[in-house]
């Protein structure tokens, strides 16, 4: 006779939720490599952050849903006075994080920005600082979990191609925020795995709203969007919800059958911090990464034009095959996120201009008749050894070449970058320009007391990483006289 008591056997989970918990948990951070650049991605984040809010479109979407909404030691926004509850903070924090398309990249199978989850990894420690000073947590605590996050975010992008079947990146934030924001806010690793499985079960971003003829802002706020939605799910599973062990195995309701075309989720290397260590910085432009050496090629090609623009026959780009299905355009630009996600405009703002700033992206400059002028004359190629060398794992390159034609039969020599500057290639070149684009940033909200305040302490890594997380943010909120 069978007997129906049911037992509170916990189901076997999806081996790959099961190993994200365990990384987050058990793995001890020891690459002083990683640490180092962490550091450097905390300071380049917040610049990025900071000088979003000179953008009014960026402003207007922060603050609390309902206005004059308190929360009583609030998580706070940084540059501005908001506080607010922790998954709406993770929202802002995020969203001027990712606004201006300057944070960090990876760029594997899948691409994507890993700074992005410390729009929750910084709403999660402020709130444990603020309320629960006993537990000291520290800079320290928000440079380990961005190590993690980029870890997670960025192994899994190695050989999942999510755009491939149509889905966003920030699939990637929703992970990695969960996994780490859950040892934060102190989940075990059963109720990790559930907060995981939730983001596997969730509905996830298409990728609609970055290609035309949709592209548009909400790619400046869906990264904010989804490591808030990961905050969110914690917090439930930290108020007892169960998770779906499943979740991404599951015959025809999970994950894999129906967001994944079948595919198994690869996993072909161990966590440990390799992204960290390997991550590129966005240092001289704030463009889309895949066009990052076409405009310091087209930069080196200005100097050489003196104002030649009328000659020109043909300019021909050389690129690599991510670029040319992620960011190759013609026709109309609609907006800024349309043109940020072009790499013909950004190689002619570089060709005219000697240079590429984010206001390079509003109605004003897009409106310079030269520039459509130049884009019209532009023919994009794949070079196959680019294509190869970008997914090769000891070279990463993100090369490009350009060569200008002109009306007389005349033509430059090719240009060509295979490293950006923000690659690890060339760190030692990038991180004093790296260090100026923070200093620069924060001079645009803080006094120069300020600034000299928040530089030393950065040079002081001691200090730094023991400094409680609420005295750390309290340096980027707005001084009062």
């Amino acid at each position: 006779m069978s007997s129906n008591v049911e037992t509170n056997v916990r189901p076997n989970p999806d081996e790959l939720l099961t190993k994200i918990s365990d990384y987050v948990h058990d793995f001890d951070i020891s690459s002083q490599e990683a640490l180092s650049t962490a550091k450097y991605c905390l300071m380049d984040t917040i610049g990025c952050g900071l000088l979003a809010l000179t953008f009014p479109e960026c402003k207007s979407l922060l603050g609390p849903h309902v206005e004059g909404t308190e929360v009583p030691n609030g998580v706070r926004v940084l540059g501005t006075n908001y506080k607010l509850d922790p998954i709406k903070a993770a929202w802002d924090n995020g969203a001027i994080i990712r606004w201006l398309d300057f944070n960090d990249t990876w760029l594997a199978a899948e691409w994507g920005h890993p700074s992005d989850n410390l729009g929750g990894i910084l709403a999660a420690c402020d709130y444990m600082s603020q309320n629960f000073p006993e537990k000291e947590i520290t800079v320290k605590e928000i440079l380990y979990s961005m190590i993690k996050a980029h870890e997670i975010q960025g192994v899994l992008a190695l050989e999942n191609s999510f755009n491939r079947v149509g889905l966003d990146h920030v699939l990637l934030v929703k992970i990695a925020s969960v996994a780490v924001i859950s040892v934060i806010l102190g989940l075990t690793k059963d109720q990790t795995i559930d907060a995981l499985s939730q983001a596997f079960v969730d509905g996830q971003s298409l990728r609609t709203y970055r290609h035309a003829p949709n592209a548009g802002p909400r790619k400046s706020w869906a990264a904010g969007d989804a490591t808030s939605r990961a905050m969110q799910l914690v917090w439930l599973t930290k108020k007892g919800q169960i998770g779906y062990p499943s979740a991404i195995s599951a015959p025809t309701w999970g994950f894999k059958d129906v967001l994944f075309k079948g595919n198994e989720l690869i996993l072909n290397q161990e966590f440990a911090s390799y992204v960290m260590e390997n991550v590129l910085f966005k240092i001289s432009f704030p463009a889309e990464f895949h066009a990052q050496t076409a405009v310091e090629a087209a930069v080196k090609l200005h100097k050489k034009l003196d104002g030649k623009f009328d000659e020109i026959e043909k300019i021909k780009i050389i690129t690599h095959e991510s670029a040319i299905r992620i960011i190759s355009k013609e026709g109309a630009l609609n907006n800024p996120a349309d043109r940020d996600h072009c790499l013909q405009y950004m190689t002619a703002i570089g060709l005219l201009k000697g240079d590429l700033i984010a206001e390079d992206y509003e109605d004003d400059i897009a409106s310079n008749p030269l520039i459509d002028q130049l884009r019209d004359k532009m023919e994009v190629e794949e070079n196959k050894t680019f294509s190869e060398d970008y997914l090769d794992p000891d070279k990463r390159s993100i090369a490009n070449s350009l060569q200008i034609s002109f009306k007389d039969g005349t033509s430059t020599d090719v240009e060509e970058v295979h490293y950006p500057i923000g690659h690890k290639n060339r760190r030692s070149e990038g991180i004093p320009i790296l260090i100026n684009k923070f200093k620069k940033n924060l001079k645009i909200q803080f006094s120069d007391k300020r600034v000299s305040e928040v530089m030393k302490l950065f040079e002081d890594d001691q200090k730094l990483l023991s400094l409680p997380v609420k005295e750390f943010v309290d340096l980027f909120i707005p001084e009062t006289n």
